[in-house]
Order: structure tokens, then sequence, then C-alpha cells
């Protein structure tokens, strides 16, 4: 009987140390060395904007943020996005676009990463947002 109380009580005592933790919400406020920034309760540091030029040289899943222009579909969930050093091919998942609408004439952030093989290097967009 005494057993089964400690059991409780342990049980109990952990669930609320976890709904304490869930309720917090966030995470870390550092700098930020990936080169994301935080929304929404994530991480909140620094963020830092790479240029096209720049992304076409760091490997495979290198987290970046670009901001420039979309220019045309290439079909396949595929774009071609520009900056003022050059053009890399993103891909946006449908869900990705959250109702957004963008046209050429309108500038992005976009954040991802760099998906890179042997014959490409494209950006593989997980957020997407005007300027």
């Amino acid at each position: 009987m005494r057993k089964t109380r400690l059991f409780v009580m342990f049980g109990l005592l952990g669930f609320a140390v976890l709904m304490a933790n869930a309720q917090e919400g966030g995470g870390f406020t550092g700098p930020d060395s990936s080169g994301y920034g935080g929304q929404g309760g994530g991480f909140t540091g620094e963020r830092r904007v790479v240029t096209v030029q720049q992304a076409l040289r760091f490997r495979d899943d290198t987290p970046v943020i670009l901001q420039g222009r979309i220019v045309r579909a290439l079909g396949r969930e595929k774009y071609l996005f520009e900056d003022s050093t050059g053009t890399i091919v993103i891909e946006i998942d449908h869900d990705k676009w959250r109702g957004l609408t963008v046209g050429p004439e309108d500038r992005v952030e976009i954040s991802g990463e760099v998906d890179k093989d042997r014959h490409k290097v494209e950006i593989d967009v997980d957020r997407i947002r005007k300027l």
C-alpha cells in the first residue's frame, strides 16, 4: 500500500513538472549560429541573411535565409529566385505558402536549407514571407 502511494505521488509530481514546462513555451534566446531567427515561441537570436552567390558555395543541408524576388515558376513546386548576386532554383511545397500570394515584383524572404548534389544546388524552402 505504501509503495502504491509513493508511486502515485511521484507520478503526479512528474506530471506537474511536465505541465509546467509545457506552459512556459519558448526556447533558446542567445546568439544564432545557424542563421535562423525564431517565430512564435522558438529561437530569437541574431538572423543572418546570405546572398545567392554565398548559398551556392554552402554544403548540403546548411540553413540559409535569402532576400530577393521569385522571378518565375518552373513547375512541380520549383521556382527561380533572384537577388543582386544571381539566381537559384528554390522548392516551395504547397503547404509552405500558407495563403501568401507573391508576384515577380514582390521582395520576399525565404528560410530553408541548401539541397546540393553533383548536378544541382537548390534551396528547400521552409518559410516564406513578403518584405
